[in-house]
């Protein structure tokens, strides 16, 4: 690769950033704090991007989720103009990776990107860095039409589920799902022109719609939430003022829905921060719900209930789309982690429902040992249960429940529509 030189300008110690170098910035360490800690971008967002105005912080969470999103792509492009591989965690490829993705992928102009780039290699290879980025301007570099999966997740999904389900993982990967919206009750077409419903209490948005604008809000009759992700809600019915504990409950979608459809409430879960958000979507929405924290490792309610939502804590891989980091952070050794606490909270669930009571298993992984070899484990071990079979008249339209009434979303489902989270949902019958 000829080497071209950076502008002969240097910049002296002590003198300011270009323009729009502090969500750069963040970006660098939000991908470190995902690569090399492992930590959840949601997460890892707040420390990385303290300081930064909402604008800047927005647009440092876009180039990540982008880098994330195309990273096996953007590696094979810098590994293809380098005469030796850079190592995966050299600052001059997360450098690298982050100005690709906005070059490439968000589109932002070249000159922002290649001054703003520099000085986040200050003391590295700014000669290198510099050369890549022009090339990539001169040669027209370009990705391709689908993002690449990891590898290691690819061959982990195909061997479990097949090649078409890991092309229809491919093709969802590659671009930001719409928006879904669930509603406390019924609405119109009238109310929501140009939205698509594909079940009852639904509605499907275009990406990219600010939330906070969207009609109804303040009013509080309907809140975020993917279709597949209030499944588990759906197959439990109307409560009629039945008791339901719900489980590892918060943000709140499912305590929302179960609130609306006439259940009786208790959410637990373990997090302060993310009940707080709960008893925040509980007041604009004007539900109810008795909110409790709790590990339900140790906690234990009063009595039994007559039913039990289990949203057990999982791999999250089945949101990939939505959350790219998810792919490049788990691995099988955490899947078998999480498996192990999945069967600690099922047995502890278990003997908080009623006689003839319901028990709604869920996860949003796309792992069979998160989901269906857990509900094979639980059904070996507790004589008497048994899987109540979910019916495909109780599902939206193109979702069936499988030959033994068990309920898993893949990639490819409702693909015409947006696509649906991956989700495995079991309900079963105390005995």
């Amino acid at each position: 690769m000829a080497d071209r030189r950076p502008p002969r300008r240097r910049r002296h110690p002590g003198e300011a950033d270009p323009p729009g170098t502090a969500p750069r910035r963040a970006a660098l360490r939000l991908i470190d704090a995902v690569l090399r800690r492992g930590d959840p971008l949601d997460i890892a967002v707040h420390a990385a991007t303290q300081g930064l105005p909402p604008a800047d912080r927005a647009f440092a969470v876009a180039i990540v989720s982008e880098t994330l999103r195309w990273m096996t792509d953007i590696d094979a492009l810098i590994d293809s103009a380098t005469s030796q591989i850079l190592p995966d965690d050299v600052k001059s490829r997360a450098v690298l990776r982050i100005a690709l993705a906005q070059l490439l992928v968000l589109k932002s102009p070249a000159h922002a990107v290649v001054s703003t780039a520099l000085p986040l290699v200050a003391g590295g290879p700014r000669r290198l860095v510099h050369a890549l980025l022009s090339r990539a301007q001169q040669d027209g570099w370009q990705l391709p039409d689908t993002a690449t999966l990891p590898p290691a997740t690819a061959e982990r999904w195909t061997a479990q589920w097949g090649e078409a389900m890991a092309t229809a993982a491919t093709a969802a990967w590659s671009s930001a799902p719409p928006l879904d919206l669930s509603f406390a009750a019924e609405t119109s077409d009238a109310d929501w022109p140009d939205t698509v419903q594909l079940a009852p209490r639904h509605r499907r948005l275009p990406r990219g719609h600010a939330v906070e604008t969207l009609p109804g809000y303040r009013e509080g009759g309907w809140w975020v939430q993917d279709l597949a992700a209030g499944l588990a809600a759906r197959l439990l019915g109307d409560g009629e003022g039945r008791h339901i504990l719900d489980l590892c409950a918060a943000p709140g979608g499912k305590t929302m829905q179960l609130a609306a459809a006439g259940w009786k409430v208790t959410a637990v879960d373990a997090s302060a921060k993310r009940l707080a958000r709960l008893t925040e979507n509980l007041a604009r929405t004007a539900l109810s719900a008795d909110v409790v924290q709790g590990d339900i490792r140790t906690w234990e309610p009063a009595s039994p209930a007559d039913a039990v939502l289990l949203d057990a804590p999982c791999s999250a891989t089945g949101i990939f789309r939505r959350h790219p980091d998810v792919l490049h952070r788990i691995e099988p050794a955490q899947i078998a982690e999480m498996a192990i606490l999945q069967s600690e909270l099922l047995t502890r669930a278990a003997r908080w429902v009623k006689p003839g009571g319901l028990l709604v298993y869920a996860t949003c992984s796309l792992e069979r040992a998160e989901g269906e070899e857990r509900i094979t484990e639980f059904l070996a071990a507790h004589d008497g249960w048994r899987i109540d079979a979910v019916t495909a008249a109780e599902l939206p339209e193109a979702i069936a429940p499988d030959a033994d009434g068990l309920v898993r979303t893949l990639p490819g489902l409702l693909a015409a529509e947006g696509g649906l989270d991956g989700f495995f949902i079991a309900r079963l019958r105390a005995p």
